[in-house]
């Protein structure tokens, strides 16, 4: 089975670098052009880029969806619970996507700190705490 796998992966790698060199070959632009050489002029290495997506977090975890009391008192008291209605109810995550047990506690952990901190800082569930 190891050999079968081995060989798919060294056709997708194939498929893909010819894909690639089509692609080049056509002009088109690949990879970011802001990238990590946007990056490095400033010194700071991604921190202003991380401080903005932490910022558009904290602010989304205050907004809509944080209506987790409702949903508790709904009966939805386990993470996958208040996943599931979440879904349910059509609300979107920040990036717009289905609602999972790890970003539902990814919002409670943001809901559970002050803004702008690390994550991890909020008990989650079976912690005892």
């Amino acid at each position: 089975m190891a050999v079968v796998a081995q060989q798919e992966r060294k056709a997708i790698f194939r498929r893909t670098r010819q894909a690639l060199t089509i692609a080049r070959s056509r002009g088109v632009k690949l990879g970011n052009p802001n990238g990590a050489a946007a990056l490095r002029p400033s010194g700071q290495s991604g921190t202003a880029l991380r401080a903005t997506i932490v910022r558009d977090a904290d602010r989304h975890a205050r907004g809509p969806s944080a209506g987790r009391r409702e949903l508790q008192g709904d009966g939805a008291v386990s993470l996958r619970a208040i996943a599931g209605e979440l879904n349910c109810r059509g609300m979107l995550t920040h990036r717009g996507g289905r609602w999972h047990v790890s970003t539902v506690t990814n919002l409670l952990d943001r809901q559970g700190r002050p803004a702008g901190t690390e994550a991890g800082t909020a008990p989650r569930e079976g912690d005892g705490a």
